[in-house]
């Protein structure tokens, strides 16, 4: 397999938390002999230093003509003062509308090892498996008009909730062949007592759904579903929903497993595809060798299912994570009671790539037997 791969560090902690995900794909390509050749590129804060631009030419060009891009984080403090769409967030914005990538996937699983890292009892949280379906390039984000007046008596702030039945048809889709290789069941999630956009959502839903028989579907309110989330996380399966909803309840469910530094998402369905970590930036701990680099590990894993379709590879990058956790490693904002070495980013990223090809050789020794 010979994979083009466009990397985009960063700002924050996305470049150290990108640097272990690459570690990981670099040993995948040598363990399993694949050819994956990476172009990075500047985007947000750092772009905005070196440009003047939140996503410059170069890496729009470099994205348009990868397989994938693999995304660290965007955003940092100084830049809040900036005009809307000369910050960071802007760029990365533009990057998912300019690819196409209209379907976020967002997997949420609790690891049976670290459990007690969520804040949550561990008898709620064990067990629970869900994949977040968000609508990414419809909604407030980018519907128009928007913006803020400046006359009259007081200045006021407006944004558009828009959505057509194409937008809504295509992500539910999605949404049914993702449950279709799971449990089998969806949670379309909207506001329709009070939002018509989320009315046409559940009409176009229903209508979709009569297209998969064996998927069983459920609509919920966004607030019933974020406390349901926290009170019996494993009813759900995949839940389907618009992009501010999928915004924030992909954030909230970061507490099944345990921080949002173990969260992965893969934006598909356009020409490239898009892979990063959930969490942000966290300025406050970038350079100091902290983070958590497991959400973009499991990026990296990401990418290889649905762009490389390369599953058993997948499977073992998910595996090795799995199998370094278990063995009591964690970074520090997953410590939990059952930790026992507490490592940094660096050295997390290099014990779940020495996993890796332990998993592999055991393979190729079963496999020679």
């Amino acid at each position: 397999m010979k994979l083009n791969i466009t990397v985009l560090p960063g700002d924050g902690i996305g470049p150290e938390v990108t640097h272990e995900a690459l570690r990981v794909l670099r040993a995948v390509a040598e363990v399993y002999g694949h050819e994956f050749s990476f172009d990075e590129q500047l985007i947000g804060g750092a772009a905005i230093e070196k440009t003047g631009s939140p996503l410059p030419p170069a890496t729009l060009d470099s994205c348009l003509a990868s397989d994938a891009v693999l995304l660290g984080a965007v955003g940092a403090p100084q830049f809040d003062g900036l005009a809307g769409d000369k910050r960071p967030e802007a760029g990365l914005l533009a990057l998912r509308s300019s690819c196409g990538a209209f379907a976020n996937l967002r997997p949420v699983v609790c690891h049976d090892a670290t459990a007690d890292s969520s804040p949550l009892k561990a008898e709620v949280v064990s067990g629970a498996d869900v994949l977040i379906v968000r609508e990414l390039l419809g909604g407030l984000y980018f519907g128009s008009p928007r913006g803020i007046t400046n006359g009259g008596a007081t200045r006021e702030g407006f944004n558009t909730m828009r959505y057509d039945e194409a937008e809504v048809e295509r992500v539910a889709r999605v949404a049914f062949e993702s449950a279709l290789a799971r449990g089998r069941k969806v949670t379309s999630v909207d506001k329709a007592n009070v939002l018509e956009t989320s009315r046409l959502w559940r009409e176009v839903v229903n209508r979709v759904a009569r297209d998969y028989p064996q998927v069983k579907l459920e609509h919920m309110y966004v607030d019933a579903c974020a406390m349901h989330l926290m009170l019996n996380p494993r009813r759900f399966d995949v839940i389907l929903t618009e992009n501010l909803f999928g915004d924030i309840l992909s954030d909230e469910a970061a507490v099944l497993a345990g921080s949002l530094g173990m969260l992965a998402s893969a934006s598909v369905g356009g020409g490239t595809d898009v892979y990063e970590p959930v969490h942000g930036s966290a300025p406050d701990i970038a350079g100091r060798g902290l983070a958590n680099p497991l959400g973009a590990i499991a990026s990296a894993a990401l990418l290889l299912r649905h762009t490389a379709g390369l599953e058993q590879e997948a499977q073992d990058v998910e595996a090795s994570i799995r199998a370094v956790l278990e063995r009591g490693y964690r970074t520090a904002d997953i410590q939990g009671r059952s930790g026992k070495y507490i490592v940094g980013t660096e050295e997390m990223g290099t014990l779940v790539a020495e996993a890796l090809a332990e998993i592999a050789d055991m393979r190729h020794a079963y496999h020679a037997v």
